[in-house]
């Protein structure tokens, strides 16, 4: 299952596969000296030396957006080429960086988040204008990307079925991103249920794939909105939300979630029940989430663009209490 893979995607390449202790002959082997390592120090941790010892400077990303994470690493004026190991906020502050000063990224994801993969990221003040960047060069070590304890992996696979649900049913929604997105979740079920950390990597690959490729919707503008209000976990705040942001999108799309149900092992009738088993089943309670928030979350989840490619009726305020409200 999920054998190790070189996938040539535009000017990007992706490396399935690969042990994080030969990072650096890859990054070599694909021409990326000279780097500054982005990365963080927790991170550090599972650096192997070469890479650590041939990075021309090394940044660590402090906790806090992006915008101002990437701010603060364009201050220290780094070079043209960014390797950026860690999780989804050190690849999306080393994508916003690139996108501002025109370098490069190759990244090497230590989570499921899917950062990698997508174009998607906030920019620093000031330069909205941008064109977002996707990395050049994808390191995909599996081991190196669940190495989460179990609870917290669970919920970061949950973030990434948040892609490929969604990218399912808006109108950008295509037959190549269909497949990734329905071959996504097999695997991030077989993962979770016993099958290893290859089916979880690929899974969060191809999903985050699908999205880069679909876009989203109601999912990520309640999730994105609820974590910047209460400062609670992108992937717990994610698991909580989406048995029930995936019944909202079931009333509008039946089909698409009727083939997300299968792909999953269960029927519509059951998605709500079975995501919530595969993802610990934590509510936004446990996560110290304070249900005073919801009425601005609601009024900022309102004003984003994003929600109109939630499939039709459009999505109101009292339908994004009632899910917040479920999830709590």
């Amino acid at each position: 299952m999920s054998a190790a893979f070189t996938w040539h995607d535009g000017e990007r390449v992706v490396r399935f596969g690969i042990p994080a202790a030969e990072a650096g002959d890859a990054l070599r082997a694909h021409g990326f000296v000279p780097y500054d390592l982005v990365t963080t120090e927790r991170a550090l941790a599972t650096l192997p030396e070469d890479v650590r010892a041939e990075a021309s400077a090394v940044h660590l990303v402090a906790a806090g957006p992006v915008t101002e994470t990437a701010a603060a690493l364009l201050a220290e004026d780094p070079g043209g080429r960014l390797v950026a190991w860690g999780g989804g906020r050190v690849i999306d502050t080393a994508k916003a960086t690139a996108a501002v000063g025109g370098g490069a990224v190759a990244a090497v994801p230590t989570t499921l988040a899917g950062a990698e993969m997508a174009r998607g990221h906030r920019l620093p003040a000031g330069y909205d204008d941008r064109p977002r960047v996707r990395p050049r060069l994808v390191l995909a070590d599996p081991a190196l990307m669940t190495g989460l304890p179990r609870p917290r992996l669970a919920e970061s696979a949950m973030n990434a079925l948040a892609h490929a649900a969604e990218a399912l049913v808006t109108p950008r929604a295509n037959p190549v991103c269909d497949m990734a997105a329905l071959r996504a979740a097999r695997c991030l079920a077989d993962g979770l249920e016993g099958g290893g950390a290859a089916p979880l990597a690929l899974g969060a690959l191809l999903a985050a794939y699908a999205m880069d490729s679909a876009g989203y919707a109601l999912h990520h503008v309640l999730g994105q909105t609820l974590v910047r209000a209460a400062g609670c976990s992108h992937a717990g705040a994610y698991a909580a939300l989406l048995p029930h942001t995936l019944a909202a999108l079931a009333r509008r799309a039946p089909a698409p979630m009727d083939e997300l149900a299968a792909a999953l092992g269960t029927t519509r009738d059951g998605l709500g029940a079975r995501v919530a088993a595969l993802g610990g089943g934590r509510r936004l309670r446990d996560l110290g989430v304070d249900r005073g928030v919801f009425d601005g979350v609601v009024r900022d989840a309102l004003r984003r663009r994003e929600l109109a490619s939630t499939p039709p009726p459009a999505p109101d305020a009292d339908e994004l209490h009632s899910i917040l409200a479920a999830a709590w």
